[in-house]
This record gives C-alpha cells, structure tokens and sequence, in this order.
C-alpha cells in the first residue's frame, strides 16, 4: 500500500470514528439536529460536536487537577504557606473568573470568530497550571506560594476570557438539541476521571507530593491540548456589533437594585453563601494543624497527605451524587434549595469548628465526611442560584440581573481575603464560626424569596 493509500484510509477511519461517536449521541434525535444553525455549521456538526466534547472534557479533567478548594490549598500547606496566603486561593480565583467578564466581553464581541479567544485562554491556562508546579519544585515555600497565587490570578482572568467566548462559540457550532448532550458528556467523563486521581492519591502507591505536582503538569498538558484541538472548529463567522461601554452597563445595571426588592434580597443570600465556596481551604488547613507536630519528619505530614484522597473523592463524589436531586428540587423551588443548602453548609462548618475543638479532626473519616456535606451544600447553592435567577427574571432583564449578579458577587469574593486576615489574627476556628453564621443568616433572608416556579407554571397555564 502507497503512502498517500494508507493516509487516505487512516482519514477514512478517523472519519467513521468520528461519526459512530456523533450517531452514539444523536441515536434518539429523529435527525431534528440542525434546525437552529446554518445549513453550513450543520455539514460540520459531527466533527464539532466531538471536538467539543473532547476540549471541555479536557478542561474539566484540568479543573479537577489544580481544584484551588482541594488541591491547591493542600499543596501550598504542604510547602508552608501561611493561612493568610491558603485564604486568598479561592476568592483570587472566583473574582478573577467573574470580575474581568465586565471588560473583556465588549472586546471579545468584536471578534468574529471567538474560537480563537478560547484557545487562547485554554492556552495561558496550561502554561500557568505548569509555572505553578515548577514553582513547588524549584522555589521555596513562600516565594512558591507567592508566585502559585500571582499564576492562578492570570489563570482566572484566562477562564472568564473562555467563559465569556465559549457559550456563542457552542450556539453557533452545535445545534440546540444537542448542547445539552456535548457538555453532559464532558462533565460525566471528566468527574470519571476526577474520581480515579482521588482514588490514585488515597491508594498510597506513589508519593503524595510528587503525585499532586504531576497532575498540576497534567493539568497544563490537558489545557494545551484543549486549545489546540479548539481552534480547528468549524466556526462561522458572527455579528461583532452590540458590544457597549462596559462602566456605563455597569451603572444601568446597579440601578435595578432600586426597583426590585426580590432581587436585592437573592443577591443577599447568594453573597452570604459564598462561604461554601471560600470554606474549604480552611478547613484542609485545620486537618493540617491536626495533624502536624514539630518537625515535618515527625508531624504526621504523612497523615495529612493520606487525608487529600479523600478529601478530593468526597468532593467529587458530592458533585455526582448531588447535582441531580439539587437540579430535579430546583424545577420545582430554588427557593427551598437555597434555604437547605444554606442549613447544609452552617451543619458542616459548625461541626468542623466543634471537632476541630474537640482535636478530633486527625480521625481519618471525619473530614472527608464533613467536607462531602459541605459540598453538597455547594452544589446546592450553585443549581439553586442559577434556576432562580433564571426562573425570576424575564427575557427582557436577565442579561441584565445575570450581568450585576455576577459583578457584586465577584467584588464580595474579593473582599473575601478578609477571612484570611481573620485567620491570621484569630486562627481558623473563627472563620469557621463565622461563615457558620453566614450560612444560617443565608437561610433566614431566603425565606422571603418568592417561589419563583409556581409563578413560572401559573403564568404558563394561563
């Protein structure tokens, strides 16, 4: 066989491997696959679909890896960071991911074809994931925790450029109908292999350490990958008009709040229950403070290493367990999600301060068990938050509530560095003890929202 014979029948295979994946996916669909994209984005759909699914599983295997909640804030109290610098991973992460949104998408509309903006972002985040694991390598431990922070914040503010890209890049490349399927599918194998890492760092089979290291450079390689094979999308090309002055948004925008008293007081509880969000950090770094003696030979470090299996497999296993009771409930009240979710939280939090209180944080279920149901809580807060917003507002102002939502949460993730002032100053039991509070007080203002689904279904029987 020639050589321009065999290239030909390896296309000739990738092609039909290509299209069994996408008839696996579209099996049930009576062929109503392409009735809102062009006939031309239609032609392409099979390879677009699978290239979708491939990059995002991808970039969720890579989340999982440097997970800033979990892994991160392990790896920085394993090299000795302080708990002011533990305390910044996760609104430097949050923040960045959210705030920049403001700025970059009047510029990103601009752009004709946004798959080039995601892969440049997917890009930048690789190659900060790998700075962070050479830094743990070659620097010591402040300047590495340092320099871990000054790379996450570049990594976020790359993450809202693909937040802000990627949703117009799949409405123009995949037809409705599927969009669901392509990042169901992309979650599902990527929380798969999330599970299978928490299993490989629990087993014991490698060193920790080394293990978490690795998986930041895996991390990095998965991103590089995803935005290479992004970029060979068949995008279209779409409208660059429509993008205003993101301050002078902003401005209309705040001034909702003077005319929807409901929406005040959702902002309200979604900003206090950012403590699901920021708490488990601190609460890796109580089970370290269990955990360590005076020495690192003689600290039981090694039980602290034995700990980030399954601390990551609860977390993982939270999300899978959860996200699909926490959605079902939402359809029918994201209101009482949010009451529960906040009451979820406030049990976990206070129960890790008695505990911790009680030096009982070193048994090796309690923890994992702990932070599985905060995770839970998390989970809740996260389906419970975006089906109500959705569910209260209208077509005509949910750009608009999603837009300020989001800017007042990021600015409250920001000012969330003060937990880690309180950290330094009053140890890490009081921020357990105060977010805590913030959970339950969450719950109280959530009892007057309004059950936003019977009014959805009673203005759809009308």
């Amino acid at each position: 066989m020639t050589e321009s014979s065999k290239a030909q029948a390896n296309s000739n295979e990738a092609a039909s491997t290509l299209e069994a994946v996408y008839q696996s996916l579209t099996s049930e669909d009576d062929g109503r696959v392409c009735k809102d994209i062009p006939d031309s984005a239609c032609r392409h759909q099979p390879k677009n679909v699978v290239t979708h699914v491939i990059s995002l599983t991808s970039t969720k295997v890579a989340d999982g890896l440097i997970d800033p909640k979990l892994i991160l804030s392990w790896l920085m109290s394993a090299l000795g960071a302080s708990s002011f610098m533990i305390g910044l991973l996760v609104p430097i992460r949050e923040a960045g991911a959210l705030l920049p949104q403001l700025f970059t998408a009047g510029a990103l509309r601009q752009m004709p074809q946004r798959k080039w903006a995601w892969a440049a972002g997917s890009f930048v985040q690789g190659a900060c994931a790998a700075g962070m694991a050479l830094s743990a390598l070659f620097l010591e431990a402040k300047t590495a925790g340092w320099v871990i922070l000054i790379l996450l914040a570049i990594l976020a503010v790359a993450r809202s450029v693909c937040s802000v890209s990627y949703k117009d890049v799949l409405g123009k490349t995949v037809s409705k109908s599927m969009r669901g399927r392509t990042t169901g599918l992309a979650a599902s194998i990527a929380a798969g292999a999330v599970i299978a890492y928490a299993l490989l760092l629990s087993s014991g089979w490698l060193e920790r350490q080394s293990l978490v290291i690795g998986g930041l450079l895996v991390a990095g390689a998965l991103w590089i990958f995803a935005s290479v094979i992004f970029a060979s999308l068949a995008e279209e090309k779409g409208a660059t008009e429509g993008g205003g002055n993101p301050l002078t948004v902003a401005r209309e925008n705040f001034s909702l709040l003077a005319k929807d008293k409901q929406l005040i007081r959702f902002i309200s509880v979604r900003g206090l229950l950012i403590a699901t969000a920021l708490a488990p950090p601190f609460m890796v770094t109580l089970g370290g403070e269990s955990t360590r003696g005076d020495s690192l030979e003689q600290s039981g470090m090694g039980n602290l290493l034995s700990g980030l299996g399954p601390l990551v497999l609860a977390s993982a296993l939270a999300s899978l367990l959860s996200s699909y009771v926490w959605g079902h409930l939402s359809d029918r009240s994201s209101r009482r999600v949010l009451i529960y979710s906040g009451l979820f939280a406030a049990l976990a939090l206070a129960l890790t301060a008695i505990f911790h209180w009680q030096d009982l944080l070193q048994q090796s279920i309690i923890l994992p068990a702990l932070l599985f149901i905060l995770m839970i809580a998390y989970h809740g807060v996260r389906l419970g938050r975006s089906t109500h917003l959705v569910d209260m507002a209208d077509a005509d102002n949910r750009a608009a509530y999603t837009a300020l939502s989001n800017t007042i949460i990021g600015l409250l993730l920001l000012a969330g560095a003060v937990f880690s002032v309180i950290a330094e100053y009053f140890g890490l039991r009081a921020v357990m003890v105060v977010m805590t509070a913030m959970c339950l007080l969450s719950s109280w203002i959530a009892l007057g929202l309004n059950e936003v689904q019977k009014e959805v279904q009673s203005d759809e029987s009308d």
